[in-house]
C-alpha cells in the first residue's frame, strides 16, 4: 500500500498538520524560504522531536525502531552528507541500475568524494536513497543543483521508481514547470500550515 498518514503533527512553529498520501501519489510542497518545509520533512522522517502521529500502512512511527522507520520513510536532504573518502563506501548493495539513468558512469563508485561536483553529489544522494528501497520518499529540492537535462533524468528516475514500487512522495520544489510535470497534489506552506493549491491541469 505504502500509504503515509500524518495526524496532528507539530514541530517547533509548524502544525498541527494533517495529510494523507496514498501509495503512488506525488505531493508537491512549496513555500517561501524559512516557512518550515525542511523541518516538516525532518519531523516526518522522525529526525526531530514532534507531536502527533505518523503512520505507514497503519503502522505507527512510534512502533518502529528509528532506523527502521528512516529506511522505509527515506529523506533526501538538499545537500547530502558524505562521511567516507570514497563514493562506493557509502552504498550497501549495487547501485548500477540507478547510476546510468542519471548519466553517471559506474566507475564513479571508485572516485574520492572531493572529486565530485555539486551536481554529481546531488545525483549520487538520490541514488543512495533509492538503493535503500524506501516506501516513502521525502525529497527536499532533489534537483536544485542540476542542469535541465540532469533534472529531467532525475524526474524520470523518481517517477519510474514510484511506478515500480508504489512509493508515496513528498517533494519540495520551487520550479513551477516541474510542479506541472510531476505533481498529483500541490500544497503551499505558510505560517506553519499547509494549504492545498489547485493544479493547472488534471493529471491523466
Amino acid at each position: 500500500m505504502n500509504r503515509l498518514q500524518i495526524k496532528g503533527l507539530s514541530t517547533r512553529h509548524i502544525g498541527p498538520i494533517d495529510l494523507d498520501i496514498t501509495g503512488g501519489q506525488c505531493v508537491i510542497l512549496s513555500g517561501t524560504s524559512g516557512s518550515g518545509k525542511t523541518m516538516l520533512l525532518r519531523a516526518i522522517a522522525d529526525l526531530d522531536l514532534h507531536e502527533g502521529e505518523i503512520y505507514l500502512d497503519d503502522l505507527s512511527c512510534k512502533a518502529m525502531a528509528p532506523t527502521t522507520w528512516r529506511q522505509q520513510v527515506g529523506l533526501l536532504v538538499a545537500e547530502s552528507q558524505w562521511w567516507e573518502n570514497v563514493v562506493g563506501d557509502h552504498f550497501n548493495g549495487e547501485p548500477t541500475k540507478y547510476l546510468g539513468a542519471l548519466g553517471l558512469d559506474p566507475e564513479i563508485m571508485s572516485w574520492s568524494i572531493a572529486r565530485l561536483s555539486s551536481g554529481e553529489r546531488q545525483r549520487l544522494g538520490l541514488v543512495r536513497l533509492l538503493n535503500n528501497q524506501p516506501k516513502v520518499l521525502l525529497l527536499d529540492e532533489p534537483t536544485a543543483n542540476l542542469d535541465p537535462e540532469s533534472m529531467k533524468n532525475a524526474e524520470m528516475l523518481i517517477k519510474q521508481y514510484q511506478s515500480e514500487t508504489g512509493a508515496a512522495i513528498i517533494w519540495v520544489t520551487h520550479h513551477h514547470d516541474q510542479i506541472e510535470r510531476i505533481a498529483d497534489r500541490h500544497f503551499s506552506m505558510k505560517d506553519g500550515q499547509l494549504k492545498e493549491v489547485e493544479l493547472k491541469e488534471v493529471k491523466q
